[in-house]
């Protein structure tokens, strides 16, 4: 198929050579032909003359008929090539020298006659073949004298019926087959060098084609499955496309990095807000502390050093939340995801929180089944996800309110939700609940965190292949934060060395 632009190229090349060549035959061969009357006119103009004066066909005033009856047979013998006829002064014809089977005219044009006789038109004049209706041939012809006006017209064909027959053999026997050698050999070598020169400029292209293809293939891992489907065209179309669809890439790009830099001035503008509270806080205490330290009591210092100390540890939780958000958007943290027992991961992960829960009064209920099959993921960030979940629970749910953790599976993924029995959220809460230091105003315990703890789970989930949503559970009944990881294969035999694929 041709797919290529160096096979169109060969095949454009191959069409037109042989136009041109069929072309070229054609004009040729009418030229030759036209060149041949020419020469063949020129040479025998007087011949039909000379016949009138040579053979004596007038005598007295009269055409001699036995004289013109030998001179028919004479020059059929002598010159076969040639045709003579005797015309009257309308053109019709008389008598002549060629088979009479053959005849087809009874009278044939004057006007190239009288135009031969006036010698005004240039060479080749062709007037009408008596063995034909339509055809036409050179000629010689005179007037044949007589007593006080011409009696008629000697007519000579000089090509005549055997002219015609030699040379049809003589074109199909070494005219036609050398005209063909030569053609078929000049139209190789044009052939032959023009791929030559076809290959030899197509082949840059070739190669940057092939250069954005691997670019291309390099820079668009998102689409690593769509990269090999190039249209079935040439390396222009393939050029084309390649080059359409990187400039795409490039504008989702330049959006993308205009969105991150207003997310960033954003978050710049966040961070200093969030981080200046504490910071300002533990500064009041501990200056507080210093001027007045001899007029407090000890039960005083002392509670301003627990308040410092707690704005202290506010801090440095929220700077520990920006720092890993920071590493997992520059993907310095890349998950190593393996097989792993999720049950046992979510029963660690409620054990780690259940007194911190049950200072807050809040009770735990866990409701996962101990077959549920191993899950594929990164143990560690799983874990952190279940921390953040469980940690925005315990901050949403009033005292004496309940947490319940569950596990189910289904068409090969393990879901983790998480229900609390807090207020539940606005549909303006929900669309925006995932984004870094979006507090909403419906937690009980608002300024305690940052904002980043259900963006670090979003942005680690997204890492691993696997989904979080946030909905509520009902009106007035809280909300309800789901994750879910693809599950092993029942045939992996639960072997934590083999992948889940």
């Amino acid at each position: 198929m041709l797919r290529t632009l160096y096979a169109k190229l060969a095949l454009g090349l191959l069409v037109l050579l042989i136009a041109v060549g069929a072309i070229y035959t054609a004009i040729n061969l009418t030229i030759t032909d036209n060149y041949i009357r020419q020469l063949n006119q020129e040479i025998n103009r007087h011949l039909a003359r000379n016949l009138v004066a040579d053979r004596n066909l007038v005598e007295e005033g009269r055409l001699n008929e036995e004289a013109l009856k030998e001179t028919f047979s004479l020059y059929m013998s002598i010159n076969p090539s040639i045709e003579i006829y005797l015309l009257d002064k309308a053109g019709r014809i008389l008598s002549y020298s060629a088979d009479p089977a053959k005849i087809k005219r009874k009278s044939v044009s004057l006007a190239p006659i009288r135009a031969f006789l006036r010698m005004e038109d240039p060479y080749p004049l062709l007037g009408d073949d008596p063995r034909s209706h339509d055809r036409q041939k050179a000629f010689s012809v005179t007037e044949i004298p007589g007593k006080a006006t011409p009696e008629g017209y000697l007519y000579v064909v000089l090509r005549g019926e055997q002219y015609d027959a030699a040379e049809s053999v003589a074109r199909t026997s070494y005219l036609l087959r050398m005209s063909g050698w030569a053609m078929a050999a000049s139209l190789g070598f044009g052939l032959l060098a023009g791929l030559v020169v076809f290959h030899l400029l197509t082949g840059r292209l070739r190669g940057l084609t092939q250069r954005m293809e691997g670019f291309a293939k390099q820079t668009i891992k998102q689409e690593a499955n769509e990269v090999g489907d190039f249209p079935s065209g040439d390396e222009v179309q393939a050029l084309a496309f390649t080059f359409d669809r990187m400039a795409d890439r490039i504008r989702q790009q330049i959006d993308l990095l205009q969105e991150q830099d207003a997310l960033r001035r954003r978050l710049v503008a966040q961070v200093s807000h969030d981080l200046r509270t504490p910071l300002a806080s533990m500064q009041g205490y501990l200056e507080s502390l210093q001027m007045k330290k001899d007029s407090l009591s000890e039960e005083e210092r002392e509670e301003f050093l627990r308040i410092a100390l707690r704005q202290g540890q506010r801090l440095g939780q929220m700077l520990a939340e920006l720092f890993e958000l920071a590493s997992l958007e520059a993907r310095e943290s890349q998950p190593q995801p393996e097989p792993f027992a999720l049950p046992e991961l979510i029963h660690d992960a409620v054990e780690k929180h259940r007194l911190k829960a049950e200072s807050e009064g809040v009770s735990l209920c866990l409701t996962v089944s101990p077959d549920t099959p191993f899950a594929f993921g990164d143990i560690g960030m799983t874990e952190r996800v279940l921390d953040n979940l469980l940690d925005n629970a315990i901050q949403h749910t009033p005292s004496k309110g309940t947490i319940t953790v569950n596990a189910s599976t289904e068409d090969g993924w393990a879901t983790v939700s998480i229900c609390d029995s807090g207020p539940g959220m606005t549909a303006e809460h929900l669309s925006q609940i995932f984004d870094p230091f979006y507090r909403g105003d419906s937690a009980n315990k608002a300024g305690q965190h940052a904002g980043l703890g259900l963006a670090i789970a979003k942005r680690i989930m997204d890492m691993q292949n696997g989904s979080i949503t946030a909905a509520n559970a009902g009106t007035g009944s809280g909300a309800i934060f789901s994750f879910r990881l693809p599950l092993v294969p029942t045939n992996a035999d639960r072997d934590p060395l083999r992948s889940p694929v």
